[in-house]
């Protein structure tokens, strides 16, 4: 004997308590065509199995079956009703061996947990064909249960998958009341946590219609923000529920169904709105035979059969005569004959094209008689149980048939049939789309598949150009709390709010990112900086004083200083005879000339691009040209003094200023600046250096002094005699004559001292390439100053007013 349990009715509607009189049993309502189906095919395997002369030869299998409610407590109800009978009286089973081996069922997970616990202590083992609750997959707890139906750890990946595939990054779930829903929640939030899917609610639809507490979610999904919803419940739970998402005119949510109900032809017939609903169905397959089989069942046959009855109420609105008067409804129905032919679009009772749960129902009758063959049919000494022997095939105990279907393995329309260590079987999924037919009903039509045998990443197929979107829409709906970040920026999330809400803050300067819905943004190397659109790292603009605009000006400025310089030079030279050059040593005046057209020259060494040879030169050939003119310049201020002075009686002091002791001067004097910058270049040298420190977003290339005790003694060195030339010059500034140069040496070193004492505060403020510029402009600009306050008054002298340039004139005896 096998029992069956199969939920006849979709809802049960608890009756009014008042705790004064024993309350009834509730009252089932909502036939369903479908469950009946599944049935019918429990009763058609029976049949066919006791027709077969190979399978269970000499025995009969029976059956009993009953109305579960799809609810837990019709579902105890009717599993005691198996055990025992219809009526509540002591039955022989509690005195011998189970006149029942095995039940199939129940469809719900809740319904299958509350029977496994009611058989568990009689080890009567229960396979279920739609049971999908991950619960159950617990040996400990559940020692006796099998399903040929997969657990929900699969679907919820397959799911997952479904979601990341499309980019739904913000979904609401809605499951039933109960351990199905509640272990689906679970497994879903443990696989959206992997895959970064945010949760925007959770609600549950009561077990006991509430129109209140079914408002209230529907609110909560018309609300949010969520347009794609996972619903795991049954039939019964989901039905009222669509009636008010109906009423209320709920647009623009994309349905993902569970298994329970992605191929509920209730719910597709009732309501044609839902079409573009997606999800994932159990395997299908096809029973030869079912149809014919289905087609002989009618009130005619079965007069006394109320099953058969309400069937023939739910496919033809009518009552028959045959039903009794207390039937529900039947006053409310117009009458029929029961002669009524079962047609094509009874869909939800005769379709066999699309089996699933009936097929189930089918393997799970055959996978119990495949498994009391081999009991029956056993060989000694190969047997699982207690010394090998074999069970007593006239007293078979359940627990004996539980051994041999956890071993079970068989073939059946070209499928193979066994369950793993857990009692579950293989994984595999169909993806279901809900689309419109030709002839304006919902068809079940199959976009993809699952295949949880495969490799991680490749278990889940779609045909995506096959699906229909709900709304009728060939695109798929977008459904994330927040717009993805682009490239150049990165994800903030907000406080308090779940991870997919953030806001899309930019990339600081000099980090990128070039993905989109980047956590973080990544520092760009050293040399790099990023972009304007901050999507990558561009090597960082060098900059050095080149011969931009800038660069041009500083090299004709220099240019034309020593081509002037060199103009005044020649003049000298050719006018070396007159008494202005010849004065007070014509000899220095030629070697300031000299070093005055190196100190033009130098400062084009320090534009262009600096490399080892340059910054080393540069340096020290800017300060040694300036101590070998400023030293020349010192001499020809001695020698103005000296000469002023040696007019005095006794004074003998110009012996000790000659010529020869006056290059002596000058070479000592330039050589302690050769001495400092050989100590330079040996010790520290200048070197290029790339400066990254100053400018986050370019590279300043210059030459760093390398020792900076060097680099500020070579310009205190220049400073010194600087400020000694001017102290002597000062001395002298009013001795007499018409052409003292100790006036015109004051102003030039005046001028000097002013431009390097203004460099200093310049050159450490001034930022890259300007910084060059600064010390270019001091250079060309004390040079300037030298030039024009030491020759000046002489070259217009010799070329416009020769007339005074006569030692007469100089003496300041001039006849008027």
């Amino acid at each position: 004997m096998i029992g069956g349990l199969f939920p006849m009715h979709y809802r049960v509607e608890m009756l009014y308590w008042n705790y004064m009189h024993k309350p009834t049993a509730p009252q089932c309502f909502g036939f369903d065509p479908r469950a009946f189906r599944w049935a019918q095919a429990m009763r058609f395997a029976i049949e066919e199995i006791n027709k077969n002369q190979n399978l269970l030869p000499n025995f009969t299998l029976g059956y009993k079956i009953y109305d579960s409610c799809a609810t837990h407590v019709a579902a105890q109800r009717a599993v005691l009703g198996v055990l025992n009978g219809p009526e509540e009286t002591q039955n022989a089973m509690c005195f011998a061996a189970a006149p029942l081996l095995a039940v199939i069922g129940d469809s719900g997970s809740s319904q299958s947990v509350v029977a496994s616990n009611t058989l568990q202590p009689f080890r009567i083992p229960m396979i279920s064909y739609f049971s999908t609750c991950s619960c159950l997959s617990d040996r400990k707890q559940y020692p006796t249960f099998f399903r040929v139906v997969p657990s929900d750890d699969f679907q919820v990946k397959a799911i997952a998958q479904l979601l990341q595939r499309f980019g739904w990054k913000w979904v609401g779930i809605v499951t039933e009341d109960d351990d199905y829903g509640r272990y689906a929640l679970q497994g879903l939030l443990r696989e959206f946590r992997n895959i970064g899917v945010c949760l925007a609610y959770y609600e549950m639809i009561p077990k006991v219609y509430d129109q209140k507490r079914i408002h209230e979610i529907l609110r909560v999904m018309k609300q949010s923000t969520a347009k794609v919803v996972i619903n795991f419940a049954g039939e019964g739970e989901l039905y009222p529920l669509l009636k008010e998402y109906m009423d209320l005119n709920i647009t623009g949510i994309q349905w993902i169904a569970s298994e329970a109900w992605v191929t509920a032809s209730v719910l597709a017939s009732s309501y044609p709105f839902m079409v573009g609903t997606i999800g994932f169905a159990i395997r299908q397959g096809k029973v030869p035979g079912l149809k014919n089989y289905l087609l002989t069942v009618n009130p005619l046959r079965y007069p006394n059969h109320t099953m058969v009855q309400e069937l023939w109420a739910a496919l033809y609105g009518c009552s028959l005569n045959l039903l009794s008067s207390t039937s529900q409804n039947s006053t409310q129905l117009p009458t029929c004959t029961g002669e009524e032919p079962i047609r094509e679009q009874h869909s939800g009772y005769l379709n066999t094209s699309n089996l699933r749960v009936t097929y189930n129902v089918y393997k799970a009758v055959y996978a119990i008689a495949h498994s009391l063959h081999n009991l029956i049919n056993c060989e000694p000494g190969r047997e699982p149980f207690q010394n090998s022997s074999c069970a007593n095939t006239t007293n078979i105990y359940p627990w004996e048939l539980q051994q041999y279907l956890q071993e079970v393995s068989f073939t059946i329309l070209q499928e193979k049939v066994n369950f793993n260590e857990k009692g579950d079987a293989i994984s595999s999924y169909d993806l279901i789309n809900w689309q419109r037919g030709a002839a304006g009903n919902t068809d079940f039509v199959k976009v993809g598949m699952f295949d949880g045998s495969k490799d991680a990443g490749k278990e889940l197929f779609i045909q995506e150009e096959e699906i229909v979107w709900t709304g009728h829409q060939s695109e798929v709906l977008v459904s994330v709390c927040s717009d993805s970040c682009t490239p150049g920026s990165r994800k903030a999330v907000r406080r308090g709010e779940p991870l997919c809400c953030f806001d899309c803050v930019p990339c600081d300067d000099g980090k990128i990112s070039n993905q989109t819905d980047s956590v973080d943004c990544t520092p760009c190397p050293e040399d790099y900086w990023s972009n304007t659109a901050r999507t990558e790292c561009i090597p960082k603009a060098v900059e050095f004083l080149t011969h931009d605009a800038m660069g041009l000006t500083l090299t004709v400025i220099s240019v034309v200083g020593a081509c002037l310089t060199a103009a005044i030079l020649l003049v000298f030279i050719r006018h070396r005879n007159t008494p202005i050059v010849r004065v007070n040593n014509s000899e220095l005046s030629f070697f300031i000339l000299l070093s005055l057209i190196l100190c033009f020259l130098c400062a084009l060494l320090f534009i262009g691009e600096p490399t080892v040879w340059s910054c080393m030169l540069r340096h020290t050939a800017f300060s040694i040209t300036f101590s070998l003119c400023i030293s020349c310049i010192l001499g020809k201020t001695l020698v103005v003094l000296a000469a002023f002075t040696a007019t005095r009686p006794g004074n003998n002091i110009m012996k000790w200023l000659g010529p020869k002791q006056q290059r002596v001067i000058i070479f000592a004097c330039t050589l302690v600046q050769v001495l400092i910058c050989s100590m330079w270049l040996i010790a520290a040298p200048p070197f290029p250096f790339k400066n990254t420190q100053y400018s986050r977003s370019k590279i300043i290339l210059e030459c760093s002094v390398g020792s900076d005790w060097a680099f500020w003694s070579v310009l205190g060195y220049i400073g010194l005699l600087a400020c000694l030339c001017f102290v002597l010059a000062f001395l002298a500034r009013k001795l007499p004559g018409n052409f003292n140069e100790a006036k015109y040496i004051t102003f030039s070193i005046l001028i000097f001292c002013a431009v390097w004492l203004a460099f200093i505060p310049a050159y450490v403020s001034s930022p890259g390439k300007f910084t060059v510029a600064v010390e270019i402009f001091a250079i060309l600009a004390s040079s300037f100053g030298l030039l024009l306050c030491l020759f000046a008054p002489k070259s217009y002298i010799i070329l416009l007013k020769p007339q005074k340039n006569t030692k007469q004139h100089l003496m300041g005896k001039v006849i008027k």
